[in-house]
């Protein structure tokens, strides 16, 4: 998996970065208020961006110039406070979609059947591609909602049902460590007895040591003779010693598990993988790229954009490359506790900070982001006001009052 991740990090990570680098220098038209018809219009250089604040009144927003900022467009978006809010939130919602752990189940998915205790690779691998088609054919439904349920309704049920099904994956791997089969025999080589792997009484720990693998004889639904060997060093499918050294000492009903331990609770394990994704594709999976293609303002719409991908593809990476070390220290069950717990605190931040932007135009969504943070997810109420913009097409471009038709 490490030429995979690495693949992901020279491919979209560097591009991310470099997209960064080229909008942040982009130069972008500014913009300049309308006043009242008949009071003259004040205009500002082509290359200043006004900086507009918004307050409501009865049936409309008046727009009112402040002041203009000069620098890169990054630099704008930090000190202007609704694009620095905005920013937080859609890098904030691409954080939470990785933190809940969705390419570790899509990376990994063969792997943790396997860790459940499927035991033929063939079998792992079609209901990996089962849960790949879950993913897909609940994508499809997401698309069918997004206008009909809203961006943050939808986006809280799937975040929300992420937590709950990751949960159920945690809890179906901690029964199987609870119903772990014992270690019964006990090898008479001397090199392997003085080994780790002889001092382990149950297969759970004997399994989550990578030197060491779990050998045993099944007879309908009982284990017989069951040991933990050492893994041989040149290939994990054998054991260093004994009767699963080779596939020719393997008798009949004799197996070897290098990362499972043979249980009756695989299949909560298969439920907890395609509820995940059921919950998680119709709306982490879509809605935190489609928040940000509109929460910020024209302006600031690559370069967010940019910064929310660049957020995104490095807490893939993070997440993707320790989870085989937290499923060893901290246990499977362990592991799938903390992504569930993460995933209950990007609940928490979405159901805080972000508010919804269906039906909402360009400056309206700007205007949502005016108050602190995370009191912008708490009230939807200015569903009736309207916001004109001009854009200035020329640095001593005046509007008259025959202009007012130019407006759309």
């Amino acid at each position: 998996m490490s030429d995979i991740h690495g693949f992901s990090f020279i491919d979209l990570k560097i591009p991310t970065i470099l997209s960064t680098t080229v909008h942040t220098l982009t130069y972008k038209g500014p913009l300049r208020r309308r006043k009242k018809q008949g009071e003259k219009s004040e205009t500002k250089d082509s290359r200043s961006l006004f900086n507009l604040s918004l307050y409501s009144c009865d049936k409309c927003v008046i727009v009112l110039s402040v002041s203009s900022i000069d620098g890169p467009v990054i630099w704008r978006m930090l000190t202007y406070p609704p694009t620095r809010r905005a920013l937080l939130v859609g890098c904030g919602l691409q954080m939470f979609q990785q933190l809940s752990g969705i390419n570790t189940i899509m990376y990994y998915s063969a792997t943790i059947l396997q860790m459940s205790g499927v035991r033929d690779d063939r079998l792992a691998i079609w209901l990996a591609g089962l849960t790949t088609l879950t993913n897909f054919l609940f994508t499809l439904l997401g698309v069918w909602l997004v206008e009909r349920v809203g961006r943050r309704k939808l986006t809280l049920g799937s975040i929300l049902g992420t937590c709950l099904s990751l949960s159920l994956l945690a809890v179906g791997f901690l029964m199987s460590a609870q119903h772990s089969p014992p270690v019964t025999f006990h090898p008479l080589d001397p090199d392997i007895s003085n080994s780790t792997c002889s001092k382990y009484q149950l297969c759970e720990p004997c399994m989550l040591d990578p030197r060491c693998g779990f050998c045993y004889r099944e007879n309908g639904s009982t284990l017989l003779a069951s040991s933990c060997v050492p893994v041989n060093k040149s290939s994990t499918e054998h054991a260093a010693w004994g009767r699963c050294s080779n596939s020719t000492l393997m008798r009949d009903k004799t197996y070897w598990a290098y990362n499972y331990c043979p249980t009756s609770f695989s299949w909560l394990v298969l439920l907890g993988l395609v509820l995940y994704l059921a919950a998680f594709a119709p709306g982490m999976g879509p809605m935190p790229w489609t928040i940000n293609s509109e929460i910020y303002p024209l302006w600031a719409r690559s370069t967010g954009n940019a910064c929310a991908a660049g957020v995104n593809w490095t807490f893939n990476i993070l997440v993707s490359l320790t989870f085989l070390h937290l499923a060893q220290y901290l246990t499977y069950y362990g592991a799938f506790f903390l992504y569930s717990s993460l995933a209950l605190l990007g609940f928490a931040f979405i159901y805080g900070c972000l508010p919804e932007t269906k039906a909402r135009r360009l400056e309206e969504i700007e205007a949502l982001f005016e108050n602190k943070l995370c009191s912008c997810g708490a009230s939807d109420s200015d569903e009736g006001r309207q916001v004109e913009y001009i854009r200035v097409k020329g640095s001593n471009y005046h509007l008259s009052d025959n202009d007012a038709s130019d407006v759309d």
